[in-house]
């Protein structure tokens, strides 16, 4: 028997079974991960339970390790700290469904992170919600869990509910954050926009890292020819969820007025020289040192164009009382290089 010719048709049918056989593989882990939780929370539940109508004290906790542990030597996850998670996560989680339906669908070592630093219930199951959505890593999750990201989504002044449809106002509201936080930065106090700019794309993991899910990078000091003049956008995004261009203006001072008229004239620009049919109309985000919430909600009014306004943070600087007299991390690197006398 021949083997079949290795024509389209036949490369898209194996396309269609890998993509199957991993959909499948995926949906068997999430199932056996699901169904491990769920017992964590079952054992968690019990040892509280039988605390309580018993008296227990916490020498139990120790008992039921060892025991757990000589009756399936095989098995991880029985030892004394892990038997006090599963009790605080049953005492966090009483609901058995929230566990099935949300905490069970993330790895136990994750939950185990959200346990430790999330203590109130709605942030915690915001963030569980979130790294479901989104495939975060458990280095992922700690990172906007240390940077409270539940805090700043949403909170940038924007006018998305005139400017856009409902759907994609309410997607792109929460899209933006404040403040950003571009503490992987370390800029001088004299520092322009297009140092900050510079500096952005030298990070840019982690300049993406923090804006969020979905952003894709195009491209620096993007120019734009408008009336045969050039013009340059200091940071030009796609986002893959929005199906839009998204528009970064960068100002190291307070927010004036006169940023979103210029913002106004990028995104027309945008959307008539790069966005295509198929793409929502392209956002404009001013991101600024400070803002006055007033003067930012006038600027926005009466304007067509969906525009955000958020700050951003700032590795601190040296006073400059100190400048010049402690040494630089370049300084310090070039010593630590050196050979020891």
């Amino acid at each position: 028997m021949t083997a079949p010719s290795l024509d389209r048709p036949y490369q898209d049918f194996l396309q269609d079974l890998k993509q199957r056989i991993q959909a499948a593989q995926v949906r068997a882990a999430l199932a056996v991960n699901c169904e491990l939780i769920t017992l964590y929370w079952q054992i968690g539940r019990d040892i509280l339970s039988r605390q309580q109508a018993q008296g227990w004290g916490a020498k139990v906790v120790t008992q039921l390790s060892q025991d757990l542990r000589q009756a399936f030597p095989d098995m991880k996850g029985f030892s004394r700290t892990n038997l006090l998670y599963m009790r605080a996560f049953a005492e966090a989680y009483p609901d058995e469904a929230i566990v099935q339906q949300v905490v069970g669908q993330i790895p136990w070592g994750h939950n185990i992170r959200l346990l430790e630093a999330v203590k109130d219930p709605a942030e915690r199951l915001w963030y569980a919600q979130q790294a479901i959505a989104h495939g975060w890593s458990r280095n992922v999750l700690v990172h906007h869990i240390e940077r409270q990201l539940y805090q700043r989504q949403g909170e940038a002044i924007t006018n998305f509910e005139t400017a856009l449809p409902k759907a994609q106002s309410d997607l792109a509201q929460q899209l933006i954050k404040d403040p950003y936080n571009f503490d992987f930065l370390t800029l001088e106090a004299d520092r322009q926009e297009r140092d900050l700019e510079r500096a952005l794309t030298d990070h840019i993991r982690d300049f993406l890292l923090e804006l969020g899910v979905g952003f894709a990078f195009i491209g620096s000091q993007y120019a734009m020819e408008v009336g045969g003049k050039d013009y340059r956008i200091d940071l030009l995004f796609y986002h893959v969820q929005l199906y839009c261009y998204v528009v970064i203006d960068l100002k190291m001072g307070e927010f004036e007025p006169e940023f979103s008229g210029k913002m106004n004239f990028y995104v027309s620009a945008v959307d008539h020289q790069l966005r295509s049919p198929r793409d929502a109309p392209t956002i404009g985000i001013i991101l600024c040192k400070s803002k006055d919430k007033t003067v930012v909600e006038y600027a926005l009014q009466g304007l067509n164009k969906p525009i955000g306004v958020s700050t951003y943070q700032l590795s601190d600087a040296l006073p400059e009382d100190l400048q010049g007299t402690l040494p630089t991390a370049e300084q310090l690197r070039r010593e630590l290089n050196q050979p020891i006398p």
